[in-house]
């Protein structure tokens, strides 16, 4: 890789993506994509490492053709009912009369010094806001006069064997992990608008596995959940109800499906593969209706109660943006304002130019919104998972260590 070129691998349980964006200022030229179906992973977590890698490989393969160029290093996503996050505070004394650098690095600090069990590791810690003596929602504080300096900062934690294990398919493909970076948060930089973060939003990435909820508020992540539900579960239900096999199941949802049974008029009809070798059959169209619309209204339904369990109802005037390859299905927009009372749109990569027409798509959101976030954070790299980075992140923290003492 060269320049600016960075590379977004989505790693999803239903696809893996691989984009690739020549980056300058704020906006990203997409000049290569590459997908294949993703075999090795349940809900969001690496459950064969195996079919994984040979996924991630035609992927990588696919995007380096398109490109024209050899892929060695990318932002990889990660998704999956293990990830959990929240809220934290730090408070420190000021050295001298002016904040620098190392005052709001000690600050974070104090505020991610919490109890984590040892089965978990921290992937983000996000700065919500800063407070200098009695002055709050102050978002760089650098130069400032002060005596005190609080921080409040968003934790998100993932299970280490699922953050491990992404990575050690990755690094199989033969390729290095920049960082890992939450999915919902990824999504969010490529269809969100700023003014939509500084009001304050929902963002709801419908994915295969997994349904990544991430609310903004004044240009900061409030509040992040992930629930183990998304469009397998469709696909299982339609499996279930019209007895089809998976696969044409999956089929059968991308083509005839429909979350609203009562917009369906009732002469349509779907022919039904059927199993075992027998004649396929057909079926009013409105039965697949009534399957999916109990299972998408549950999903939003479980989403909204977590809204009011963080406290977050009155943070989002805004709405909800709805992404992810599900969010495609006919009606999901009409059951999610129903539910949230609220103005609900569906979200597309936005800020990007080259390969438009492809990625203007609700599925392509995460893996251009991996390389927008790589193009905003490659001076702060917080830290590369490989062995042989991890002496040299001690090394330079030992370094800081010293430089404050002397």
């Amino acid at each position: 890789m060269q320049g600016d070129v960075i590379v977004g691998l989505d790693i999803g349980t239903t696809k893996i993506c691989s984009v690739v964006g020549e980056v300058s200022g704020d906006s990203a030229n997409i000049i290569g994509i590459g997908t294949n179906p993703s075999i090795g992973l349940r809900k969001g977590v690496v459950v064969n490492i195996e079919s994984t890698v040979e996924s991630i490989k035609k992927a990588v393969e696919e995007a380096e053709l398109m490109a024209g160029c050899e892929i060695s290093a990318v932002y990889a996503g990660i998704a999956g009912g293990h990830i959990t996050g929240f809220n934290s505070r730090g408070i420190v004394a000021v050295k001298g009369n002016e904040i620098g650098e190392t005052d709001v690095d000690r600050v974070i600090d104090a505020a991610r010094a919490v109890a984590i069990p040892m089965d978990r590791e921290v992937i983000h810690v996000l700065p919500q806001e800063y407070m200098v003596d009695d002055e709050r929602g102050i978002q760089n504080p650098v130069g400032m006069s002060g005596v005190r300096l609080e921080a409040k900062i968003h934790i998100v934690t993932g299970a280490v064997a699922s953050a491990h294990n992404i990575v050690k398919c990755a690094n199989r493909s033969g390729l290095d992990v920049c960082d890992i970076v939450l999915e919902s948060l990824a999504s969010g930089e490529a269809v969100l608008t700023a003014e939509e973060k500084e009001l304050g939003v929902a963002l709801l990435d419908l994915g295969g596995g997994t349904t990544d909820l991430a609310i903004f508020a004044g240009n900061n992540i409030k509040h992040t959940f992930v629930l183990a539900l998304g469009g397998n579960n469709l696909t299982n239900d339609i499996a279930i109800g019209l007895r089809a096999p998976h696969a044409e199941a999956e089929k059968i949802k991308k083509k005839y499906g429909s979350c609203v049974a009562q917009n369906i008029s009732a002469d349509e009809t779907i022919e039904v593969p059927g199993m075992g070798g027998r004649a396929p059959r057909k079926l009013s169209r409105q039965i697949l209706g009534e399957i999916l619309e109990p299972r998408m209204e549950e999903i939003f339904q479980l989403v909204q109660r977590e809204i009011v369990r963080s406290g977050m109802e009155n943070m989002v005037p805004s709405g909800v943006v709805i992404t992810g390859g599900t969010a495609l299905l006919e009606g999901v927009n009409e059951i999610a304002e129903s539910i949230f009372n609220l103005p609900c749109r569906i979200g597309k990569p936005r800020a990007i130019t080259g390969l438009v027409d492809v990625v203007n798509n609700p599925m392509y959101a995460t893996g251009v919104g991996l390389v927008l976030y790589g193009a905003r954070n490659q001076d702060s790299r917080k830290f590369r998972i490989r062995d042989k980075n991890i002496f040299n992140r001690v090394m330079t923290r030992m370094k800081r260590w010293f430089n404050d003492v002397v």
